[in-house]
């Protein structure tokens, strides 16, 4: 029986920091010894900041890169992710978890999977995007559709093309500026650039809340089932462990029941959405 203590912060190095823009970095982790993480694409940690406290973020990473070693993308909004961006390779943190459910990629072998990411949302996106990229002989067809607000938002810019030729991918900006000579309007204005065996296909949905609702509407139009759409809700947690009510809808708790949902199972939850 494990005594480790969902409660208790196992320590952890900062390994490497890359800025992407004014509000974005990425970070590499090594827990002490090396142990791995043990996660699954879709999963969330809860990192901490001694002295300041903590915040639950996203794995960027698929445990099937960097063996003993992930990633984390994380936006500065508030006090904990403050810190956390003025830390520096070899700093100390804490971390708890892995938590939450993941992207079932068992159940997607053998079926074409749709990925629709937006803005910070690929952060979580990208740990099952490079788990079907480093297992397409168990997977159909794979395809990206990203968006961002406009060309200074675009995360990850080397490793986006590097898709491009790994798999069927899109991207798109709110508003273009003189230099950008790609796809310019929301998200869903690259549906009608993709192909769907709906019969074949899983959808996954990472994005910010308002991107959901039309996200939903054009998987409808394309007649992918309800649970077959797959979408993660991790910016409503806190704590981790079901403790401290912040992500409650209705009966289900969303650090224990999600981040990963089907649409079939949350859709009449009100709160969901």
């Amino acid at each position: 029986m494990s005594t480790e203590s969902l409660y208790l912060p196992k320590p952890a190095k900062i390994k490497k920091v890359a800025t992407l823009n004014a509000t974005e970095k990425f970070f590499e982790i090594e827990l002490d010894g090396g142990k791995p993480l043990g996660h699954k694409p879709g999963q969330f940690v809860e990192v901490s900041i001694y002295g300041v406290g903590e915040a639950p973020i996203s794995i960027s990473s698929s445990p099937s890169r960097i063996k003993g070693k992930f990633e984390l993308g994380i936006r500065k909004v508030g006090s904990v992710t403050s810190a956390i961006h003025n830390l520096k390779e070899g700093d100390e943190i804490g971390i708890r978890g892995p938590f939450g459910t993941h992207f079932p990629y068992d159940e997607l072998k053998g079926h074409d999977v749709l990925v629709v990411a937006g803005g910070i949302g690929l952060f979580p996106a990208r740990s099952i995007i490079q788990y079907l990229i480093d297992h397409k002989k168990d997977y159909g067809k794979i395809t990206v559709l990203f968006g961002a607000k406009n060309p200074g938002e675009r995360l990850l810019p080397k490793e986006l093309e590097e898709w491009k030729g790994q798999i069927e991918f899109h991207e798109t900006v709110d508003k273009g500026d003189s230099d950008w000579k790609g796809n310019t309007g929301v998200i869903t204005t690259l549906f009608p650039k993709i192909e769907i065996n709906p019969k074949k296909t899983y959808a996954i949905i990472v994005g910010p809340p308002i991107m959901y609702k039309f996200v939903l509407i054009e998987c409808k139009k394309k007649d992918i089932p309800d649970n077959r759409i797959l979408m993660s809700l991790e910016r409503r947690m806190k704590c981790g462990v079901g403790k401290c009510g912040h992500c409650q809808m209705n009966g289900l708790y969303v650090c224990q029941c999600g981040p990963v949902f089907k649409y079939s199972d949350i859709k009449q939850v009100q709160e969901a959405l």
